[in-house]
């Protein structure tokens, strides 16, 4: 059974999404119970599978790459699955947010709608399937299966924005599926197959006449890519978007952008990397150019922005930036630093988005005035000099909890010492300043980094004292225990990759390697012999039908 753990992250959600569509499935309670399991379930996969990535499971170090013959049919005439270091890594932070949202829904967001359940599973689903695939096809379709649900999600909870919103998403979205498929196209003309190590073992011998058109669909695929990565000029979708969401539906939706950065990240280091000849670091320079755009233009927009959401929209658009502009430079360490900030800031932007709702929630009154929250005292309740009772306990636990929640962020996004943040832009500083004898870009990417940390400083604080510092009377904010506990969990995990940052960093380092040393990745896929079966007893490799 260990065998078809690959897969599972997959059929796992997809069933049960599935079962919750049966007309006997009524209670939304049970629901949440197991949409709730299921992303606990599918976190422990996640982990199981980064330990196999990691070696440590296997009882060595040097890890291993889990290759899944879906159909039992050799690549690339069959649909594979490939659990390296990168797919068990973007796994595991999918399956920590996927789980944080859940719990979050729990506290009311779930009961907004009667297929909310089914469609977070299915964007679930999606995006597992996304990291694992290993063919270009199976990544469209997990793409689709990501986006079709999170129509559904965006519109959960109805309102004239997120209807808005929801057209301007299912606009973009279908343009960049449509560019996604010419590029297909264009890249199975050229090279005949769509298996992503396949075509990468195929690249450093294309003829000179043929690569044009090779580059022509890989610059088109890109730009679905840029388009869903949330890149300059291609983003203006994501802000209100991402800010007419509900707030667990917004903090899964902190990973699709990541799902943009990861294909690019995947298919250029595969395709173009530096044993790919002619084709060696193909659109380096512009990916450089756009990304250092992108921190550019999310830098102005977190000045500009006054309201939480917004914060925490161009937070995602300048860590897009961050990553491809880091990726571009194609140099080892940098990707590393870029891996350890992706998981950093991919969870902090997770906890943002659930703490816009509390905050708001402050500010719109949804909180209880002292005097109220026990109207009936008895004889061991404190009263002040007004015979007002005096309720300790409610008011700090309640909104100390999303204060320092609010400053742990705070200090993620701005990459402030002494959490994750720091490490990861301390770690992004040191290797691009190595690297700057490779290339004079990097400066302007060291400076831009320095800049977008010190607006997101200004912005999150000018929100902060207006949220928590300037609230009049003192109030005691209604915050419900499955609210804390996703909370905790995302601030929790960035507080681990403080603590564990060096044994963090050296999986990123061997990431890394792995990722600019891509011919592990196709001797692993290549070279995987389907099982026996009952019919083919002695069967070593298949036909192509």
């Amino acid at each position: 059974m260990m065998s078809h753990l690959v897969i599972a992250p997959i059929v796992l959600p997809l069933l049960t999404a599935a079962l919750l569509l049966f007309p006997g499935a009524r209670s939304t309670r049970a629901k949440g119970l197991v949409s709730v399991a299921v992303t606990v379930v599918n976190l422990l996969i996640a982990i199981e599978l980064l330990r196999r990535a990691d070696g440590s499971a296997l009882g060595g170090a040097a890890g291993t790459i889990s290759v899944y013959l879906a159909s039992n049919w050799e690549a690339p005439f069959g649909i594979v699955l490939v659990a390296d270091r990168l797919a068990a890594l973007l796994l595991v932070v999918t399956g920590i947010i996927a789980l944080c949202a859940a719990l979050y829904a729990e506290a009311g967001w779930a009961r907004a709608g009667v297929y909310f359940h089914p469609l977070f599973l299915l964007a679930l689903m999606g995006l597992n399937g996304a990291f694992l695939t290993g063919d270009l096809f199976n990544l469209f379709v997990f793409f689709e299966v990501t986006l079709a649900s999170s129509y559904g999600l965006l519109l959960h909870g109805s309102g004239p924005s997120r209807v808005r919103a929801g057209l301007q998403f299912i606009t973009v979205n279908l343009l960049g599926s449509s560019m996604f498929l010419i590029g297909l196209a264009l890249l199975y003309g050229v090279m005949g197959s769509l298996s992503m190590a396949d075509i990468a073992a195929k690249v450093p011998g294309l003829p000179a006449s043929e690569r044009g058109l090779l580059h022509a669909g890989a610059a088109i695929l890109a730009v679905a890519f840029l388009i869903k990565a949330a890149i300059w000029p291609l983003n203006a979708w994501l802000a209100p978007t991402y800010a007419s969401a509900s707030a667990p539906v917004a903090a899964l939706f902190a990973l699709m952008t990541k799902v943009g950065v990861y294909a690019l990240l995947r298919i250029w280091t595969l395709l173009f990397s530096v044993d790919a000849g002619a084709s060696a670091l193909f659109g380096a320079p512009v990916m450089l150019a756009l990304g250092l755009a992108t921190i550019g233009m999310g830098t102005v927009g977190l000045m500009a922005s006054i309201h939480l959401s917004r914060i925490a929209c161009f937070s995602i658009i300048v860590s897009s930036g961050t990553l491809l502009s880091a990726m571009a430079l194609g140099l080892p360490r940098v990707t590393s630093a870029a891996l350890f900030y992706l998981m950093s800031a991919t969870l902090a932007a997770g906890a943002l988005f659930l703490l816009v709702e509390l905050v708001d929630r402050m500010s719109a009154g949804g909180v209880l005035p002292l005097a109220e929250v026990e109207k009936e005292p008895d004889e061991d309740t404190n009263l002040d000099d007004e015979e007002a009772p005096l309720v300790g306990r409610p008011f700090p636990v309640s909104t100390a909890l999303v204060g320092l929640a609010f400053i742990a962020c705070a200090l993620l996004v701005a990459g402030l010492p002494p959490l994750s943040g720091f490490v990861a832009k301390l770690l992004l500083l040191s290797a691009t300043l190595a690297a700057s004898s490779d290339s004079p870009m990097t400066w302007w990417l060291f400076a831009l980094l320095l800049l977008s940390g010190l607006t997101a400083t200004i912005s999150l604080s000018r929100v902060g004292i207006r949220g928590f510092w300037v609230t009049g009377t003192p109030r005691a904010l209604s915050l419900k225990p499955v609210e804390a506990t996703a909370l905790s969990v995302l601030i929790g995990s960035c507080v681990l990759l403080t603590v564990f940052a060096d044994p963090v960093v050296r999986f990123t380092n061997a990431t890394a390697a792995q990722l600019h040393a891509p011919s592990a990745y196709i001797q692993a896929v290549m070279s995987t012999t389907p099982r026996p079966s009952p019919t083919r007893p002695d069967v070593t490799r298949p036909t192509a039908p």
